[in-house]
């Protein structure tokens, strides 16, 4: 494969595209395939679109000088993802984790960006072809990157450490996220410390939040760390508190724990803490003064249905429904319990890849809900109407979204802080439009 006669290419149409619906003039097409669809079938038209180049795997009829054919497309992009990242000596920070990474990895980027020329993974372009496509996205004048990983079985982060190469590496934490592909919470913990057997053979360094026992023990090959969390002998230290609902945080250098720094951010749950921390410990090992470091994070207003809080009238509104696991749902349901409020009212829908562990995840959340006394509980989604007969005055289950929507008007009060969450395929968006 011409991987460097295809990065020359590159160089001059540094843009990606594997859409002909978002085509842009100049751009690389690269004709991806799926069970679903063919992008070899559309090369002809991406090109009429104007794309520069149109990178296929497949015969056509067509002899177009702009047809560039390869042995298998997707591996073409992921090769050339590799070739770009050996051609740019900055930083990439890897960060992976069962919740949160999406969160910590935009604070980062508020954070380094107040200085920097800084990149980060655009959304969820987490996974085997949006990793080439997020390293593919840095430009020249970048000074560092910022990837996520995600994963759902193992072996899926080692390889995406090979694509992006990252120096600097963060795993946020590790829950009971895609049991079924990693079998089991000791498959999710094997297959997040990728990251750190990747970084321990290329001599990278790793920010641990600290106390993680789990994160401790993985992290044993590493030699150089940077700690971050509650305790007092961490690089970073710090605590929590809550104003308004917002997440709070007083944080001090571990050396230098005569003087303290305050910051309010814009996040609801106190879960959040982990990843304000993780911005603060690396926005001061890259120099950041302190007021830098705060403006980042007070400047970062969340918008992607995660750890977003939204009022409408008197609902107080979580809107925490990205997606889901046991770990999370657990967190957020902690958080509700907490939150000063008259009146709270938890809708939790379905959490999905968890294998033969669904049937107990979702009664343990049914019953920890049931002990955290909120005023009303809504459960969506078929996992949890198999446990129906929990069903009571101030308990509901619903099979569907819409199921809820028809009776959404009778079960919410005037007044109340409402908590959705769930996991993408329940659609939960709906519930809160409607709200």
């Amino acid at each position: 494969m011409e991987i460097s006669k295809l990065y020359t290419y590159y160089l001059q149409n540094p843009i990606i595209c594997t859409d002909t619906r978002s085509i842009k003039p100049g751009c690389l097409f690269f004709a991806l395939k799926g069970d679903n669809f063919n992008g070899n079938k559309f090369a002809l038209q991406a090109i009429e679109l104007g794309a520069a180049l149109a990178i296929i795997d497949e015969d056509i009829s067509d002899q177009n000088s702009r047809l560039f054919k390869v042995d298998d497309v997707l591996i073409a992009l992921q090769e050339l993802a590799k070739y770009h990242r050996q051609q740019i000596l900055i930083p990439i920070i890897g960060i992976t984790g069962s919740n949160g990474k999406t969160t910590c990895k935009e604070l980062i980027k508020a954070v380094l960006s107040t200085h920097f020329k800084t990149f980060a993974t655009i959304g969820n372009l987490n996974n085997h072809i949006g990793v080439p496509l997020s390293v593919l996205s840095i430009l020249p004048d970048t000074e560092v990157a910022i990837i996520e990983m995600g994963a759902n079985h193992q072996q899926e982060i080692a390889f995406l450490c090979k694509i992006c190469q990252p120096k600097i590496g963060l795993i946020t934490n590790v829950g009971k996220a895609h049991l079924e592909g990693f079998g089991g919470f000791e498959g999710v913990k094997k297959g997040k410390k990728e990251l750190y057997d990747f970084l321990g053979l290329t001599n990278g360094i790793t920010f641990i939040n600290r106390p993680d026992d789990n994160l401790e023990r993985m992290s044993s090959e590493i030699s150089t760390k940077f700690y971050y969390g509650t305790n007092d002998d961490n690089y970073i230290c710090g605590n929590s508190f809550l104003n308004n609902d917002f997440v709070g945080v007083n944080w001090w250098v571990g050396s230098e724990s005569e003087q303290k720094f305050e910051i309010q951010s814009n996040l609801t749950g106190l879960y959040n803490f982990d990843n304000i921390m993780a911005a603060i410990a690396i926005g001061y090992y890259f120099t950041l003064t302190p007021n830098l470091i705060k403006q980042g994070i007070e400047n970062y207003i969340p918008e992607n249905n995660r750890s977003q809080l939204a009022i409408s009238g008197n609902l107080t509104i979580i809107k925490d429904y990205y997606n889901a696991n046991p770990s999370s749902m657990r967190a957020a349901i902690k958080n509700l319990k907490t939150m000063p409020a008259e009146y709270k009212i938890a809708i939790l829908g379905d959490m999905f890849e968890l294998g033969d562990e669904s049937e107990t995840e979702h009664q343990s959340i049914i019953l920890l809900a049931i002990d955290s006394e909120f005023d009303q509980l809504i459960f969506v989604g078929e996992r949890f109407y198999e446990f129906k007969r929990f069903q009571n005055f101030s308990i509901n289950f619903f099979e569907k979204t819409e199921d809820l929507a028809k009776k959404l008007n009778n079960l919410i009060p005037k007044k109340a802080s409402i908590l959705i969450k769930g996991s993408r395929g329940i659609k939960l968006e709906k519930i809160a439009e409607l709200l």
